[in-house]
This record gives C-alpha cells, structure tokens and sequence, in this order.
C-alpha cells in the first residue's frame, strides 16, 4: 500500500500509520490537503490490512490545524465531495466518511486546533493533546457563522447541551486541560510524556486481532455518530451564513489583522474574534 501524498508525511511502522499534516505553517485545510486527505481514506477504505491503526498529526508545532483556508471554500468543498456521493459535497460529510473508516484514528494534538482543524480531530475516534501547548476551538460563532464540519453533532454529544453551547456560541479558546476536562478530548498530557503515550497504544491497538477493534468501532459509531442529514444541514448552514454581509464584515476585518497568516492573531484567535470595533 502507498502513501504518497504532497501535504502530509506519512511513515507505516508495526501497522500505524502516522500521518503529519504538513500544509504550511498553519495547516489550514485547504485544496491541497483536502485532495490528499480523500485519497488517504479511499485508500484506508480498501481495507488490505496494512494498516490497522492511524496517527493524524501536525508537521508543526504550533498549529494542527489552525482552520479551513477561508479563501478557497468552493475549491475544496470540490474535492471534499470527490470522498461522497450527489449531495455530499461538503467538507463535513468528508470528515463523516473518515470517521467511519474501517480502522481505528487518533489524533495527536500540539499546537492550535481551531475551526475545520479542531473537526478533523474530533472526526478522529480518540483525542490526545499535549498540556502545555494544545488549544481547541470553534471560534466561528465570531464571525456569525457557525461550525459546518461536524463539530455541532460532535461536541453536543461529547460535552452536553449546556457545555457545547458555551463551546461554539462562546468561540473562546480551550486548553487541553480544560479540554479534558469537559470531555472534548480523552486526554491531556506532558507535551514530553505525548509521543510516546500515543505510540505505544496505537501499537498496542494495533497488534491485536483486527476484526474486535473494528466491531468495537462499527458498535460505538452506531450508537453515537450523527445523522448525515444533520451533518448536511450544518454545511449549508455554514456556508449561508458566511455570505451574510455581517460575516464577510468581520472576516475582512480580520483578514485585514493578519487571518491566516502566522502571527499574533491567529495565536491568540479566540480573543480577537470578540474585538470586532463597533
């Protein structure tokens, strides 16, 4: 099996797959790395055994994943729905598929996991994030929009109603202990102690029968997944309310502040969303 991909690393060892997202110093899920994200489903879907386990990391060590490249929505909302059917073409539905794959997901969080990137960790089937550098958020509520990729579906049932509104309608920064603590991750690590503590289970996990763990997931999935068409509402949503003029106000305003680019803003997110003059 081959993983050759132009915005991620990929090494196999022991049967895991470890897959560093290396799209720019932001990892912002954009065209690139959604194409490559779609064949590396595809490929994990054929299902030839190589593979038992998949380690979804970050090339950098401040951002996983800091959100969805605001600027290219249409182009890779098209190659999300190259992952589905008629219907499908949403990055949410893409991030559904993935989290039904037939082998068992984690994500490894350092860094900023924000937006688009905070759902493709919470499409993962288990979170670990280092303590001393983890941030998670859905800071669209922000700019008048809401998540549309998931993270609705999966923090209303991860955190509960009265947390998941904090979460999303607040669009304030969490970290990881705080993330644990409200059950958006299982677990907040020593950034040092982090590496090695998902290794050894991913290899773990992965040197056991595979038929159990993939029961196991197909079981829990079932009792707990949303219902894609709940997904799909979540993307037309999303993308309806980002064509408000309120919300493409505040996402000039800041773009105009230095969005998307590494620097203060993009650090620190969650407080400059609530500084919109006016």
């Amino acid at each position: 099996m081959s993983f050759n991909y132009s915005s991620i690393r990929t090494r196999l060892e022991d049967g895991v797959l470890f897959a560093a997202l290396d799209s720019g110093p932001l990892n912002l899920i954009g065209v690139d790395l959604v194409r490559d994200l779609v064949s590396l489903v595809d490929t994990l879907y054929s299902d030839r055994g190589d593979v038992r386990v998949v380690v979804v990391e970050s090339a950098s060590p401040d951002y996983f994943s800091a959100h969805v490249d605001l600027t290219a929505v249409p182009r890779y909302t098209a190659e999300a729905a190259k992952a589905g059917g008629p219907g499908d073409a949403s990055l949410g539905m893409f991030l559904y598929k993935l989290a039904r794959v037939p082998v068992i997901t984690i994500a490894k969080v350092r860094g900023r996991a924000r937006g688009g990137g905070n759902e493709l960790a919470l499409a993962c089937d288990m979170i670990f994030a280092s303590r001393e550098n983890a941030v998670f958020g859905q800071f669209e509520s922000g700019t008048g929009a809401l998540p549309g990729a998931g993270g609705v579906q999966h923090l209303a049932r991860r955190l509960g109603r009265h947390r998941a509104i904090e979460a999303i309608a607040g669009a304030e920064d969490f970290d990881a202990d705080l993330a644990e603590r409200y059950g958006w991750i299982n677990r907040a690590l020593p950034d040092a102690e982090l590496d090695g503590f998902v290794e050894r289970l991913a290899k773990r996990i992965a040197g056991f029968p595979p038929e159990g763990a993939k029961a196991a997931k197909r079981a829990v999935n079932d009792l707990t997944l949303a219902e894609p068409t709940d997904v799909r509402s979540d993307a037309v949503t999303f993308q309806s309310l980002l064509a408000l003029p309120e919300s493409r106000e505040r996402l000039d305003y800041l773009a105009g502040r230095g969005l998307q680019t590494p620097g203060d803003l993009e650090r620190d997110l969650g407080r400059a969303v609530a500084e919109f003059p006016g």
